[in-house]
């Protein structure tokens, strides 16, 4: 149940392809968001593929580590991730965002793999601080991986759950931080400030592991390290690139939430061969 340890050349590969799909899948709907899918893409790829334990043909397995993808707009990614790994057949992408698809624009509980439907920004940490808390409660080891947006990381709630977290020990939880620099209304450092980010975080008692967010190896590393830290969470920050793998994409604002076209769709298949 759960992954076959891929090696990092094979997680590579497995990055491009789910990054092809993201593109295939955003073309065919006509809308959605590759920006932030393209570059949290290393980061997913290698939880699912090496890291996280579940069993595609029983979703609700009690014993099943969590995963919550609080930046919910990015659900192209995860939806390709899910497929890849067998949660239901790749033909069900090309249904994204199509009215009665189990494959909508933001997560929900209609598709196989997602605990929890997301989309309102800043929610998602304090979500996996519950998962993490009932895994106490209900005396069960798994453990609980969110991806949090940098811009989304402006938000109040985020820092709730951050000090929450810490207080209650929470040493089952790994926040993801997908910190590529842009958010929908331009660079995070013009709209809101977020740095120093690992100072902050160790501020409110977390772990942090800093890392380049496209290192298979150092990205592998850093999911190790976090299952050995007792009585506090930790937040993997990761330094990512808006669009990353498709040259015209790459750290523009333009392609946060804007598919590419059917030509531009060609030319950043060919760039991801």
């Amino acid at each position: 149940m759960g992954n076959n340890q891929l090696t990092v050349k094979e997680l590579e590969a497995r990055a491009r392809i789910v990054r092809r799909l993201i593109i295939q899948m955003l073309a065919a709907a006509g809308s959605g968001h590759p920006g932030g899918s393209l570059s949290a893409a290393d980061l997913i790829t290698a939880l699912y593929f090496n890291i996280l334990r579940f069993d595609p043909k029983n979703p609700e397995w009690p014993e099943r580590d969590r995963f919550h993808m609080s930046k919910g707009h990015c659900c192209p990614l995860w939806y390709a991730v899910l497929a890849e790994s067998g949660y239901f057949p790749k033909e069900q992408l090309f249904t994204l965002r199509q009215l009665g698809s189990i494959l909508q624009g933001h997560p929900d509980r209609k598709t196989p793999g997602v605990e929890v439907a997301s989309g309102s920004l800043g929610q998602g940490l304090s979500v996996a601080m519950g998962m993490s808390l009932a895994a106490r409660i209900d005396k069960k080891d798994y453990r609980v991986y969110v991806l949090l947006g940098d811009g989304e990381s402006q938000e109040g709630n985020i820092w709730e759950a951050a000090m929450a977290s810490a207080h209650f020990r929470c040493d089952n939880l790994c926040a993801i931080l997908d910190s590529n620099g842009c958010q929908i209304d331009g660079k995070c450092e013009d709209v809101m400030g977020l740095e120093p980010l690992s100072a902050k975080w160790q501020a409110f008692g977390w772990h942090v592991i800093e890392i380049n967010g496209h290192d298979m190896q150092q990205i592998l590393s850093a999911y190790e390290e976090s299952r050995k830290i007792k009585n506090k969470p930790t937040i993997i920050i990761a330094r990512t690139v808006k669009g990353k793998g498709v040259s015209f994409m790459e750290g523009v604002i333009g392609f946060h939430g804007k598919a590419p076209t059917a030509e531009e769709a060609q030319r950043a298949l060919k760039e991801l061969e």
